[in-house]
């Protein structure tokens, strides 16, 4: 049996409305009453998974920022930090600004941006159906550099670039590989989200590519996890759908993708299980818990 399951949100345990379906919260507890440890691995900031954490009634452990931190809910600590420092931040800050490309800069409460676009506005909209302590936290900053330099005690996660040109976006990325001691996520296809506007319906869709300290994953943080509750890595499954997936699937006993994932991790996965739309992550861990009965 799997003792620690590992579980994307965004495109795997949430939806395209970034809901969790009935059907997943309640598999997701039964799998839990028989004692196994249920692990959100999100690249989300730490506010943002934590009342998700909760609603799948997840009581120990989740990790954030693509594995920068893991979070202790019991304790309401960190108990695991790659983040990345301040001066690594604005130097790529630097770089995004000159070039005139959009960026957004993740802490471990919110998630900095100079306007609602890509993947902020995809949260702005999903913000607008929840209850204000569920919502992700976006502070809209005119004078990043700034802002960053001048703030104080903040642990800095991750950085995500977007655009929609490929070109512009290609450009970018070349001239951020001359940056040392970092890890730069390798996304060869367009994001794709949906957002609703009223009664209508419209998709997002652009280049965007993710920024962390030099190895960091979610696989690094699951390692420490682990080794922290004596579980073996052949006793771990882990459900992702993207890029930011990789290393866990790569290593864990069970790799499952999701139906709609990125090519390459398709590939990668020992399973593919149906869509974040059709309950897919219920459906793995049903497989695999046979005896889960509503």
């Amino acid at each position: 049996m799997y003792k620690l399951i590992a579980i994307d949100l965004d495109g795997t345990m949430l939806n395209s409305y970034g809901i969790v379906s009935e059907e997943t919260k309640k598999t997701i507890k039964k799998v839990e009453e028989q004692g196994v440890e249920v692990v959100i691995a999100s690249g989300r900031p730490i506010a943002s998974i934590k009342e998700i954490a909760k609603e799948i009634d997840s009581k120990n452990y989740f990790i954030a920022g693509n594995g920068a931190i893991i979070y202790d809910m019991k304790k309401e600590e960190i108990i695991y930090e790659k983040t990345m420092p301040k001066e690594k931040i604005l130097e790529i800050v630097k770089i995004c600004e000159e070039n005139s490309i959009s960026y957004n800069v993740y802490t471990e409460t919110e998630i900095l941006a100079k306007a609602l676009k890509f993947n902020v506005l995809y949260y702005h909209k999903e913000n607008l159906k929840k209850e204000e302590n569920k919502k992700t936290k976006i502070n809209i900053v005119n004078d990043m550099y700034e802002y960053i330099k001048n703030k104080q005690d903040a642990r800095f996660l991750k950085i995500t670039i977007c655009d929609e040109s490929k070109t512009v976006f290609n450009s970018i990325i070349r001239k951020l590989k001359e940056v040392k001691n970092i890890e730069i996520l390798e996304v060869s296809h367009m994001a794709r989200k949906t957002i609703t506007q009223g009664t209508e319906e419209y998709s997002i869709s652009y280049y965007y590519t993710e920024i962390s300290r030099e190895n960091v994953d979610k696989w690094n943080a699951i390692e420490f996890l682990i080794e922290k509750l004596g579980i073996k890595k052949e006793e771990v499954m882990a459900i992702g759908d993207n890029s930011n997936d990789k290393e866990m699937i790569k290593n864990a006993g069970l790799g499952v993708a999701m139906k709609q994932s990125t090519p390459a991790i398709l590939e990668l996965a020992n399973e593919v299980t149906d869509g974040n739309n059709e309950d897919g992550v219920a459906k793995i861990l049903q497989k695999y818990y046979k005896n889960i009965n509503f």
